[in-house]
């Protein structure tokens, strides 16, 4: 509940502060006096969008701040504990706006951000005016309203949140299926490529052995000569090597005997002499296996170049080329993958239509239901308001839909958005044997105010909004359908706190508090005023308000009755 607020230096005024109350506040006084500012800073306080065009002429900057009871387990008290705050019995909103356009807001004093401000004043207060007006005009709004009024948010949100989980499944089948598509010719290619690479069935280091291979058997004739050349030399002629380190190893050793210190190179010849033994048998064996085959030349010089061409597509080097059959493989993998993920997400998608068609198909089940009970409630309110003959309807059609709306988006032949398979739409007839037509092209501004009030009155067991306030909730009315109007806000404010701005006294002589708003002028500037009515003042206030500035005994009779029987009203229907 809205317990107080205060304005500074904001439009034309200076310095203002009103307290509020239980039950129906009326605000009143004459035109342009700054009824609506005050309306306009409230809404600024519950998170409208500031501009430095509302500050004071003079002034570097406007102030804020609206005091309101708050339910520590509502939701008010929730969004703020998610950001840390400390939510206590009461909440305090300040705003501040400067020249600069660097406007502030705090909430129980600490810095805020408007997302945290708009969550947080979402259902304290709702304001129905000129906004109200063409909202309800609004078909867009019209859906939203009906299941407000039905209960039936939650399902809404459940069938919402449905949509929202599909959209992004539809759009990645989407891609993958555009994917597969740019792949089918690259899978071609990828399967050639790896055919011939597997077909040569390379291997690491195989180059470089084919090369040495070619190159023995290119000069398997000089090679035989060479080895056949070491063996004579170190072993084979007269003289050979070993056969002379033979003889000076003997020489050492008779030597060592007369002097021990050439035992040690005695030693080493005869371990050069078995070294080149060895060496010698090597050779030997090396010229026995010296190839002279040129079919097998001829086949390494087929395979190399066989190599080298592979080379020239696919890499520098036989590695290379290995791992670019590992890298192909992978994207035959992948290729392969995204068939797999087609499956899997069209299988998501299946069962997520299928829920998304069980609440689309409830949802319309029970907007239908509800817009019938609606209708009756709706003509019972408006009988009440003296539309009598007027009938109120809700017509549904079909959701639009698009020839490339996704199947996963169709239910029953028609096409499901997030607020369900239907738009809905306000229809009335307001005279007897007229057909029923949308609201937006045949309400007059007095029929819309008694409508909204209808549905204010309708929505206050289901809306969480404490705090309503009314302005121009007389507009096109008078005479006996404003007393009707009265009695109606007055039975509201049984339910609700009640803020109204009004002009005509049949209305403010249900109010349980009342202020006066007046405009003076003084120094040369424009100030806004406002003060809170005793009985007194309440018949003078009341008394101008039936007759303008010339009241009379009579008028002033005349108020002082209204407001009895108002009060009687009142308690009675408390």
């Amino acid at each position: 509940m809205l317990r107080e607020i205060a304005i500074k230096n904001f439009a034309i005024i200076d310095d203002l502060r009103i307290r509020f109350d239980h039950g129906m506040t009326v605000l009143s006084g004459e035109t342009g006096a700054g009824k609506s500012i005050i309306i306009q800073a409230l809404n600024l306080l519950l998170g409208s969008r500031a501009d430095a065009s509302m500050i004071r002429t003079g002034a570097e900057s406007a102030e804020l701040e609206a005091l309101f009871d708050m339910d520590t387990r509502g939701p008010a008290a929730a969004a703020l504990a998610e950001q840390g705050h400390e939510p206590g019995e009461e909440l305090v909103i300040r705003r501040i706006l400067s020249r600069n356009d660097r406007h502030r807001v705090y909430i129980n004093g600490r810095l805020a951000t408007m997302s945290l401000l708009a969550r947080v004043t979402e259902n304290l207060a709702g304001i129905s005016g000129q906004h109200e007006h063409q909202r309800l005009l609004r078909e867009s709004e019209h859906l939203r309203i009906l299941d407000q009024l039905a209960g039936l948010d939650d399902l809404q949100q459940s069938l919402a949140a449905c949509y929202h989980e599909i959209t992004p499944m539809i759009r990645k089948l989407e891609e993958l299926q555009a994917k597969r598509k740019q792949q089918a010719e690259r899978m071609e290619l990828i399967s050639f490529q790896q055919q011939e690479i597997e077909a040569a069935d390379l291997a690491p280091g195989e180059e470089e052995e084919l090369r040495e291979q070619l190159a023995r058997l290119k000069n398997a004739e000089n090679l035989f000569q060479t080895a056949g050349q070491g063996v004579e030399e170190l072993y084979d002629r007269d003289g050979a090597v070993a056969e002379r380190l033979k003889t000076l190893q003997k020489e050492l050793e008779k030597a060592a005997a007369i002097d021990s210190r050439l035992f040690e190179p005695a030693e080493a010849v005869a371990d050069a002499a078995l070294r080149l033994e060895d060496t010698a048998e090597f050779l030997r064996q090396y010229t026995d296996g010296i190839e002279f085959d040129p079919g097998r030349m001829e086949e390494i010089e087929a395979r190399l170049d066989t190599i080298n061409k592979l080379k020239r597509k696919y890499g520098d080097s036989v590695e290379e080329i290995l791992e670019t059959l590992a890298a192909l493989e992978d994207q035959q993998s992948e290729i392969e993958g995204v068939e797999e993920q087609i499956s899997q997400t069209k299988s998501r998608l299946a069962e997520l239509h299928q829920r998304l068609a069980e609440l689309a198909r409830r949802l319309t089940e029970k907007r239908k239901t509800a817009a019938e009970k609606l209708g009756r409630k709706m003509d019972a309110q408006l009988r009440a308001l003296k539309m009598a003959d007027t009938r109120f309807r809700v017509d549904f059609q079909p959701a639009p839909a698009q020839a490339e709306t996704p199947q996963w988006l169709w239910v029953d032949d028609f096409a499901v958005s997030e607020k369900g398979a239907e738009q809905a739409r306000f229809m009335i007839a307001p005279n007897v044997g007229e057909d029923l037509k949308p609201l937006s092209r045949i309400a007059s501004g007095g029929e819309l105010s008694r409508i909204i009030l209808a549905l204010k009155a309708l929505l206050a067991d289901t809306e969480p909004v404490e705090t309503i306030v009314f302005d121009e909730v007389d507009a096109g009315i008078g005479g006996e359908v404003a007393e009707v109007v009265g009695r109606k806000l007055a039975d509201l404010a049984n339910r609700n706190q009640v803020i109204c701005i009004t002009h005509l006294a049949q209305i403010a002589r249900f109010g349980d508090h009342h202020y006066r708003i007046t405009k003076t002028v003084a120094d040369g500037r424009t100030t806004t005023c406002i003060q809170p009515l005793d009985p007194s003042d309440r018949i003078e206030e009341t008394a101008r308000m039936i007759s303008g500035q010339a009241i009379t005994d009579t008028t002033r009779a005349h108020a002082a009755e209204m407001l009895k029987s108002g009060r009687r009203t009142s308690e009675s229907s408390g």
